[in-house]
């Protein structure tokens, strides 16, 4: 795939991919910005801002009506490293998606009544997800047991609803014009649009949106951990949860595609060294996985699962202990290590034969370095080797540096 780049003199990144197979476009626009950038006494504004960012801009009060009537499709996603926004749209009415979402980067509508419909949407939206619903608030728990000092302590949500809940009109407005603009911005545009109208559009829309100071990013870096962390805790929730996590490197570290192969190794798949063994075999968990965090910045580790039958939390924690000792005493199997990798190239390969998967992917690679990262991350898994999955199995599965959660039901 040919991928073409412009850079704006107003600093927005914009990269391209031609596809003929399709009669849709794919827009995606990520944002340096994530819960990570926030204050710490106000919490949750990158996510508040993925639904202020529909609310109406300075030209265009709906965002959606436009575009639904030109049959696009749009959402949005944040986490504590980059909000990224996304439209699908016929071929024929592109320009539609860049009128819509070139307004909302130069100046949002900033009404009272926007800011208090959305912060009550988010307020909602917390009080719904992580108070009122069992298991709700073990990313709180979880991320403020392992961060002592980097903004990854709180989740993209926030800490607590308070902090939308006082936010006023001027932290808002400040919080988009530090952040939201086009030096602050990659824009990926996919499927059934050619170069030329491409840099036509981004020229005519984007071009007249001036830069923008950006608060500079001042992240405090998290100590090594060097003790073993506990937190037990008893809600009323069904069944017992038990959540460890081990710190890892950050996603553009030269590790990171061993740690993840790891973490298949021990969930990805009916076959997988956790589920079969635990789950399938000796039926100590009822469910259990592990994954990565895959933040930017250094991140975590997760294995979490709930104990099967009058399986204990402590019984449970042991079993998978055990198992973590066999891959660092044991190198895995070549034929066990090529299975992963095989799941990896297939899932990357569906996946970027997708238009708007492509944009995504494209996007937020610009952004952390190259949009050209997207199509080498399978010959970086490809070069992982059993011996590496051992040494990393050593490296990070070590009783001073877990965070172990006891999540108890009454």
């Amino acid at each position: 795939m040919k991928i073409n780049k412009l850079v704006l003199e107003n600093g927005l990144r914009v990269v391209h991919v031609q596809d003929v197979n399709t009669q849709m476009v794919a827009m995606n626009i990520v944002y340096d910005v994530g819960a990570s950038d926030e204050d710490p006494q106000r919490t949750g504004f990158a996510h508040l801002f993925e639904h202020l960012m529909f609310g109406g801009s300075k030209h265009i009060p709906d965002y959606d009506t436009p575009l639904q009537l030109a049959g696009g499709e749009n959402n949005a996603w944040t986490n504590n490293d980059i909000t990224n926004y996304y439209l699908t749209i016929p071929s024929q009415n592109l320009e539609t998606g860049f009128w819509l979402e070139s307004d909302r980067m130069l100046e949002l509508a900033f009404t009272p009544k926007s800011l208090e419909v959305q912060r009550e949407v988010v307020i909602e939206e917390f009080k719904q997800r992580n108070l009122n619903q069992p298991y709700g608030d073990i990313g709180h728990l979880v991320r403020d047991l392992a961060y002592k000092v980097h903004p990854y302590a709180w989740p993209t949500i926030g800490k607590e609803c308070s902090h939308i809940e006082q936010a006023t009109m001027e932290e808002v407005k400040d919080f988009f014009f530090s952040h939201y603009a086009p030096n602050n911005a990659v824009l990926a545009v996919t499927g059934n649009v050619d170069w030329e109208r491409v840099v036509a559009l981004t020229k005519k829309w984007f071009g007249p949106i001036p830069c923008r100071k950006i608060k500079p990013r001042h992240l405090p870096q998290e100590p090594i951990q060097t003790t073993e962390r506990r937190l037990t805790v008893t809600r009323n929730v069904p069944v017992d949860a038990l959540y460890m996590t081990f710190h890892m490197c950050g996603r553009m570290d030269k590790d990171y595609h061993t740690y993840d192969l790891l973490s298949d190794i021990l969930s990805n798949g009916q076959s997988s060294r956790l589920i079969r063994k635990l789950v399938q075999q000796e039926k100590v968990f009822s469910s259990i996985d592990a994954y990565i965090s895959a933040s930017r910045d250094p991140g975590l580790f997760y294995i979490c699962g709930k104990p099967a039958g009058d399986i204990t939390l402590e019984e449970a924690e042991k079993a998978i202990w055990n198992e973590l000792e066999l891959l660092k005493n044991e190198t895995v199997s070549e034929e066990e290590l090529e299975k992963v990798k095989n799941k990896f190239e297939s899932t990357q390969i569906f996946s970027l034969n997708n238009y708007l998967n492509l944009a995504t992917s494209l996007a937020q690679a610009e952004l952390y370095a190259k949009a050209e990262d997207t199509f080498d991350e399978v010959k970086k898994y490809r070069a992982v080797t059993s011996s590496q999955i051992k040494e990393m199995a050593c490296r990070l599965f070590r009783h001073e540096q877990a965070c172990i959660l006891y999540y108890k039901h009454q």
